[in-house]
């Protein structure tokens, strides 16, 4: 009998998985389209593999497994599996069609929507993915300022101006790569040190699992004019997610562009770049970003409904307060346990349990603690992406499940059994390096004084 949400005797049994993934090797580069899915960051041999479907904030393998589920397809389902108000909105718009040969009316409906509730939406544009609308905004930036250099910090997708920079930089220009540098979040001075006259931009996730600390945004939009180069904030994760207008309106900072994708549609594939109209104005004529799928009607219609159900019942307010008994709870287990080394970090609408032993291997621990709740039927890869589906009961229950997870693992760790008692293969670092590499050197302290004067 297949797994249930419920604390099982045994682990799942992940035999059809396993065959997919057979099929699967040496026809899929790496076996899969998102990394962040496959099985280097689920240990492989206990893990799924492979989803069927899912509802609300549960999904089943195609073994039949049963997990609550807190990634949510990395982000995007942010009300919940197959949720009705989106899922009728995309019925009712595929009796029409999907793609036309024309604009259609939804590209209009949704573009006022976003204008109406994200702060500084003065023009809108769509396309398909996160990474699209991240190269269309260093495109814009350099073409409005007429510089080449960008700073950056936190992830930014695959193409080329960020992945350069990364360990994974094969194939890209060394001219390409040199246009690119990173700055440290919460540490002015690392923006101080690298910012200059030839700066187009300054691109970053407004709010990572550190938390802001009250002044780094507000500086760095000060920092930003005095210097001439556009703000742009990554709003993948926060847009929608932390507030309705995503970032901008939960810290009270403006940027020049805020860039949006994953929970604007609850799984549906749709992007969107908005900002200042001047700068907006650009992609009229002299900034060419166009493509075939951007007025794709089903992620239109689905983008629509899910952000007019997230307002109508505060679904930003309800996934806070959620998040919030989880975090909570996680804390007072963790001082319950006393075990010093678990901690966790983030915002209540997203945090990461981190394992941070004094000797010892934190990827093995996190792999040890996955395998314990991937037998009490919760899907883990180390973040909480809460959704509206997650109810009060799934809390108390994930809450039950970690206490027993963890108690197994500080017992594994006491007797310096962790690697002897995992029964699949380590998770991989997150491929996620936001801080300490590729940094522009150290200005000449004349010139950081002229700078900050």
């Amino acid at each position: 009998m297949p797994n249930h949400v419920a604390f099982n005797p045994e682990f799942p049994d992940i035999t059809e998985s396993n065959r997919l993934w057979e099929r699967a090797s040496g026809l899929i580069p790496a076996g899969t389209q998102t990394l962040a899915k496959g099985p280097t960051q689920y240990s492989n041999g206990i893990a799924p593999k492979c989803l069927r479907r899912g509802r609300g904030a549960r999904v089943w393998d195609v073994d039949g497994n049963e997990y609550l589920d807190y990634s949510m397809g990395v982000g995007p389902v942010i009300l919940g599996y197959c949720h009705p108000a989106v899922d009728e909105a995309i019925q009712r718009q595929l009796q029409d069609g999907i793609t036309f040969s024309l604009m259609h009316p939804l590209e209009v409906e949704l573009a006022e929507r976003m204008r109406d509730c994200i702060p500084n939406a003065e023009a809108v544009r769509f396309c398909k993915t996160g990474c699209d609308i991240t190269t269309a905004a260093m495109r814009l930036a350099r073409a409005y300022t007429g510089r080449e250099r960008v700073l950056c910090c936190g992830y930014h997708s695959w193409h080329d101006w960020y992945i350069g920079i990364t360990d994974r930089a094969a194939g890209i220009p060394a001219a390409t790569r040199d246009l690119t540098h990173t700055i440290q979040y919460n540490d002015i001075a690392s923006v101080l040190d690298a910012i200059d006259d030839g700066t187009a931009c300054v691109i970053l996730e407004p709010l990572v699992f550190e938390q802001e600390d009250g002044s780094f945004l507000k500086t760095l939009r000060e920092v930003c004019e005095q210097f001439g180069a556009l703000l742009v904030f990554d709003e993948m994760w926060t847009g929608f997610r932390c507030a309705l207008g995503g970032a901008q309106e939960f810290l009270g900072v403006r940027a020049d562009l805020s860039l949006f994708s994953k929970a604007m549609a609850n799984g549906m594939p749709i992007a969107a770049i908005t900002g200042r109209r001047d700068v907006m104005s650009l992609l009229e004529k002299d900034v060419f970003f166009f493509t075939t799928f951007g007025g794709e009607t089903l992620s239109l219609a689905a983008a629509i409904a899910c952000i007019d159900f997230m307002e109508k019942h505060h679904v930003q307010a309800e996934i806070a307060r959620t998040g919030q008994r989880l975090t909570d709870g996680l804390r007072k287990l963790i001082r319950k346990l006393k075990m010093d080394y678990v901690s966790v970090s983030g915002y209540p609408f997203r945090s990461l349990l981190n394992l941070a032993p004094m000797d010892g291997d934190p990827l093995a621990m996190k792999t040890l603690l996955q395998q314990e709740l991937l037998r009490r039927g919760i899907l883990w890869s180390g973040t909480h992406a809460l959704s509206y589906s997650h109810l009060p009961e799934d809390i108390e229950y994930t809450l039950a499940a970690y206490e027993k997870s963890l108690i197994a693992l500080n017992d594994a760790v006491e007797r310096g059994e962790v690697l002897q008692r995992l029964r699949g293969d380590l998770v991989q670092a997150v491929f996620r390096k936001t801080s300490h590499f590729h940094v522009k050197p150290r200005l000449d302290a004349g010139r950081l004084n002229r700078q900050l004067a």
